[in-house]
């Protein structure tokens, strides 16, 4: 069956304290929303493509296991299952074993294009989910730190310029700025090399000569790196950065690509040893994250809901036979052999793949576990 493979063994959260447990309920129910969300966008994007491509739908399943509700329509079963943390479209003809009389429907008889198309769909609308949700918070707007000084620490160059508390840098080199952000990445790509800093305290402006300290940091990916700091901290004051529509659109679809590409900068850190496996998360890691993210306000939540969906859909780009990259991978195959991949070859991966899946699956879990527990 196409679908999102993220169930994971729940039964092992008796593990933890259950008044904790207790206390993060919430935590636990965003995390259900969250992933229930994006599950169902991506089943979603299968199911609208097979019956575009004219393959007769059995089921539309959100969850995994025992159904608890459900209705049938148009010849599509339609399910609420027990286990949230998954879902999956089931299509006539899907199972190469399966004795099919309707071939104008079976998902096997549509050609490698057709169905290739379906396959990609869902991560497909995983991106797209992420691609809408920043079109809105970039057109509702985005709270962003001004360049107000909250605090000017001893021993670093910004104290030694004259730098106060309270003061607001304007421009760097004679170019003008008003976000935080492009104030400290200015900063960090001058290490040791003078700056000029105009600055603005009651009302009037002045000019401050200023080298940046050459530190020694680490990376998002813990490698290290040399950069410039000047030793201030922002106020907590926020400028609201609102886009218009057009716009907006081209920067929602910047963001996705951008974090598609960290994510699989990542993910090639980790399988090089840079970024620790222990960073692995699963869903008591997603839990925590969707309820603390929640509690900061409805833009930190859809950042995330964004995140995760960008994550979802590159997880089942991956071609791991079980996966929806793995369904690509054997059509692809078959595109370049003129036939398909033998019947045992394709189960045999299929059991490979889901060793791999549950085995990655586990990790995460014991990560998580020994996260809450502080032993990490």
């Amino acid at each position: 069956m196409i679908g999102s493979v993220t169930a994971l063994p729940l039964s092992l959260l008796v593990a933890i304290d259950i008044r904790s447990y207790l206390s993060r309920l919430d935590y636990l129910l965003w995390a259900v929303v969250v992933l229930g969300v994006l599950i169902f966008v991506h089943e979603l994007g299968h199911f609208l493509v097979a019956k575009r491509a004219g393959v007769s739908v059995l089921k539309f399943s959100l969850g995994f296991g025992p159904k608890i509700a459900g209705f049938t329509r148009g010849g599509t079963e339609y399910l609420l299952s027990a286990i949230p943390l998954g879902g999956y479209v089931k299509m006539l003809g899907e199972d190469p074993k399966e004795e099919v009389v309707d071939r104008e429907g079976s998902f096997s008889a549509k050609p490698i294009g057709w169905r290739s198309l379906i396959i990609l769909a869902g991560p497909g609308s995983n991106f797209l989910l992420a691609v809408a949700i920043f079109w809105v918070v970039f057109m509702v707007g985005v709270p962003t730190l001004a360049t107000k000084v909250g605090e000017v620490m001893d021993g670093f160059p910004a104290r030694e310029a004259g730098v106060l508390r309270g003061d607001r840098i304007v421009a760097i080199d004679g170019q003008p700025i008003e976000k935080w952000e492009e104030l400290a990445k200015q900063i960090h790509q001058s290490p040791g090399r003078p700056v000029r800093l105009t600055v603005e305290r009651e009302g009037q402006r002045f000019d401050l000569a200023v080298a940046p300290k050459a530190t020694k940091q680490k990376n998002l990916f813990g490698e290290e790196q040399e950069i410039g700091l000047l030793g201030i901290a922002p106020a907590e004051e926020f400028l609201t950065e609102r886009t218009n529509p057009i716009a907006a659109f081209g920067k929602a679809v910047y963001k996705t690509y951008d974090l598609s590409v960290l994510i699989l900068v990542t993910f090639g850190k980790l399988l090089q040893g840079v970024v620790p496996a222990k960073t692995i998360g699963g869903p008591l890691l997603v839990a925590q994250m969707a309820g603390e993210q929640a509690r900061l306000g409805v833009l930190n939540l859809l950042f995330f809901t964004a995140l995760l969906s960008i994550n979802l859909g590159i997880l089942n780009l991956l071609p791991i036979p079980i996966l929806d990259g793995g369904h690509l991978f054997f059509a692809l195959i078959e595109a370049a052999r003129g036939k398909p991949v033998s019947l045992k070859k394709r189960e045999v991966a299929q059991q490979v793949g889901l060793v791999l899946l549950v085995a990655l699956m586990i990790f995460a879990f014991y990560n998580d576990i020994f996260r809450l527990l502080g032993k990490q």
